[in-house]
């Protein structure tokens, strides 16, 4: 749904986002806590960019999954439950052979 990848694997490839500084140096070789906390601006300048580039889905498409998600979710607990059952009853046929 996204136009490209996510911002997790972006700031993953981004390396040390938080360590550059603001001037646009490679790091903080250094400059410890300070420059860190210095460039919290920085990155929440990143983080609301990068949202706004975020393709969100409609109000029928979110919809539309949440109502797949259900039925999906039915069916295969009636599935499970129905196996599950069908198992049971098969163990206690043999267990009955064995007991007599």
């Amino acid at each position: 749904m996204g136009r490209g990848p996510s911002v997790a694997l972006w700031l993953l490839k981004r390396g040390d986002f938080l360590a550059q500084t603001s001037s646009g140096g490679t790091g903080s070789s250094g400059k410890g806590v300070g420059a860190r906390i210095r460039n919290i601006p920085i990155f929440a300048q990143q983080v609301k960019a990068e949202t706004a580039k975020v393709v969100w889905p409609s109000r029928r498409e979110t919809v539309m999954t949440a109502v797949m998600v259900v039925a999906m979710t039915l069916i295969l607990g009636i599935f499970f439950f129905t196996v599950d059952w069908g198992f049971s009853r098969i163990v206690r046929f043999l267990l009955s052979l064995v007991q007599g």
